[in-house]
Parts: C-alpha cells; sequence; structure tokens
C-alpha cells in the first residue's frame, strides 16, 4: 500500500501524487496571478469605458465586459505571460518539494547543444507551415485576400504580431515544460519503477503525455474528433525531440514558429482560434477532411503529412548533430538532487552523478 504513495528507493511522492500536486501547483499559480490580472483590467476598464458599478448588473454585461478585456492586446500579453510565469514557478518548486530534481533537469540545460537543438526547432517549424500554405496554395484550397491584416482597428499591424510573436514564446515553453518535460519525465520514471524497462517506459509516458495534450485542446473552437485525434499525433510530433534528446530545445522551437508561421504570416486559424494580426490574409477553401477547415490545418491530412515530414527531419538532425538518434533513457532514470554538503562530505569516488 505504501508504495501507492510514496517511492522508497528515491524517498519521494509517487508518480500519481508528483503529477496530481505538480499541476495542482500549476492551477493555484495561475488562478492568483490570472486574479490579479483580471482585477487590475476591471479598474482600467471602469476608468475608461465610463462603466459605473451598477453596470455589473446589467444583462449582457459579463460578455460585453469581457470582449472589451480581450480585445486589449496588453491584456491578452500578460496573460500569456502570467500563465508561462505560473508554469514555471510551479514546476521549480514542484521539481523541488515533490520531484527532488533541479529545474534544468526538465529539459533546459542551457548548453550551446541545446540553442542548436532550439535552432533548429524554430527553422523546422517554419518551413512545415510554408510548407502546408505552398501545397494548399498550388491546389487551389487557399486565396490570398489581402497581403496584411491587422490585429483589430486601432491597433498597428506590427503591434499585433509582436504580441503574437510574444504570446507564442510563451506558449511554447508552458506547454513543452508541462506536457513533456514534467508530465512525459515523471511518467517515464513511474513506469520505469513498476519494472518495464525505461524505453518502453518512455514510450509509455511519450503516448499518455500525446493523448493529454490533444484532450487539452478538445475544447477550443471548432474541434471535432479529427483535430482532437490529430492534436494527439502533434504532441507525438513535438515530443519526439524530447524523447531524442532528453531536452526540450526542439520542441520549444517548433512549437514556437509552428503556431506564429501558421496564424500570424499564413492567416490560418492555430487550433481553432484566430490569431489576428497576420502578414497575409487568406480565404480557406478545398476539401476539410485535407485542410482542417475552420480549425486550420492540424485538423486534416495535410498538418498530418507537414507532422510526419518533420518526425523525419527531427531524427537526421538528432543523428547528424548528437550522433545517433535512439530513445534517451536518461529520461526515465532518477538522479536525486544532492545538496552541496553532502557532496563534500562523500568520499570521491562515491559520489552520484548528476543527470
Amino acid at each position: 500500500m505504501k508504495r501507492l504513495f510514496w517511492n522508497s528507493e528515491g524517498r519521494r511522492l509517487a508518480m500519481f501524487w508528483r503529477l496530481l500536486f505538480g499541476f495542482g501547483l500549476y492551477m493555484v499559480f495561475i488562478f492568483i496571478l490570472q486574479a490579479i490580472i483580471g482585477a487590475a483590467g476591471v479598474i482600467v476598464v471602469m476608468a475608461t469605458g465610463g462603466y459605473s458599478l451598477e453596470s455589473f448588473t446589467s444583462p449582457g454585461f459579463a460578455m460585453q465586459f469581457a470582449a472589451q478585456l480581450q480585445a486589449m492586446p496588453v491584456f491578452t500579453l500578460l496573460i500569456s505571460v502570467s500563465t508561462l510565469i505560473g508554469s514555471v514557478l510551479a514546476i521549480f518548486v514542484a521539481g523541488r518539494a515533490f520531484d527532488r530534481r533541479r529545474f534544468a533537469d526538465f529539459g533546459l540545460r542551457f548548453k550551446p547543444l541545446w540553442w542548436s537543438d532550439f535552432a533548429f526547432g524554430l527553422a523546422l517549424g517554419a518551413v512545415l507551415m510554408a510548407f502546408i500554405f505552398l501545397v494548399e496554395w498550388l491546389m487551389g484550397w487557399v486565396t490570398i485576400t489581402a497581403e496584411q491584416l491587422a490585429a483589430q482597428a486601432g491597433v498597428a499591424l506590427g503591434v499585433g504580431l509582436l504580441v503574437a510573436a510574444i504570446r507564442y514564446i510563451c506558449v511554447g515553453i508552458y506547454e513543452e515544460l508541462l506536457s513533456r518535460g514534467y508530465m512525459l519525465r515523471n511518467l517515464g520514471e513511474g513506469f520505469k519503477n513498476l519494472g518495464i524497462s525505461p524505453k518502453l517506459a518512455i514510450l509509455i509516458g511519450y503516448l499518455l503525455s500525446s493523448v493529454v495534450f490533444g484532450l487539452m485542446h478538445a475544447n477550443n473552437p471548432n474541434a471535432t474528433l479529427m483535430s482532437t485525434i490529430n492534436l494527439m499525433v502533434a504532441g507525438l510530433f513535438l515530443g519526439l525531440g524530447y524523447i531524442l534528446t532528453g531536452e526540450l530545445g526542439i520542441s520549444i522551437g517548433v512549437h514556437m514558429t509552428w503556431n506564429f508561421f501558421q496564424g500570424n504570416v499564413f492567416g490560418f486559424p492555430v487550433s481553432g482560434l484566430q490569431s489576428g494580426a497576420s502578414i497575409i490574409n487568406i480565404q480557406q477553401s478545398g476539401p476539410v477532411v485535407w485542410t482542417g477547415g475552420a480549425f486550420g490545418p492540424e485538423a486534416g491530412i495535410i498538418g498530418l503529412l507537414a507532422m510526419g515530414l518533420g518526425c523525419l527531419l527531427m531524427v537526421l538532425y538528432v543523428k547528424a548533430r548528437h550522433g545517433k538518434a535512439g530513445i534517451c533513457e536518461e529520461i526515465a532514470q532518477y538522479a536525486p538532487r544532492v545538496k552541496k554538503t553532502e557532496v563534500a562530505a562523500a568520499p570521491i569516488a562515491e559520489e552520484p552523478t548528476q543527470l
């Protein structure tokens, strides 16, 4: 029974409880930060919009008020930044308190090779989305209706693009940190502790975390069963770089530019959401099963083909840059965080290896 709650070998909570408390911390931090931002937004809108306290009780006010807040670029930017901050704080605290490991061990060891992986990921996301756009344009499935589309009236295109870029930088970091760095790693370690081989344990965690990633987007606007399944595949695509290298450089990089180029360069919906400002404004047509329709390319066969191509290019890159392209078993290996006093007191030959 004790094994269900406590990992005696690692002297820490069992996998399920680490994940539960880690994501619980995430929800708490996000709630606090966004409540502060929301309260500040209420004050600003009331001061600039001429609302009175009595107007809060009028029918339809809540939707009108929320729409006004969401139309403010600074508000949407603060929501994204606060989510990033809350995620980093949650994983840092969870890592120390529940996982007993360093924050860098969640795939963020910022060495030169990490930055090389990150640059490759950035380039890959842009190239794959350009491939999708080019194929759809050649097939006559998209029509360019305007070269530019501002996010909204009164907001310059450059400002809209900057806000979107920062938002997708935040999204790329916190979604990969949570889904791959924290969830996949804990799943891999947990299944390995059940006696499963490290590689198989990582593969199980890889599949489960990808399923969760797809389900996280199941309530997005215009979502369908096809889009949810495709986003589970997207979880595999985004997580491949992590299971091959043990680092999040490729995953974060490709996630950032995949979203930004999809929505703000080529004008597609991003997971069912309109991104506002776009360098190219398009009219979508063609068979929905191929294009993804109102959800965007991620829900279509064209998106699956691009992800497949991306996976192949990742494997080739990792093999060339890292020397091999296999599952990184270190993801399922737990090396406890060692205090400096413990290291100093231990014989040199017996010092535990920090992975």
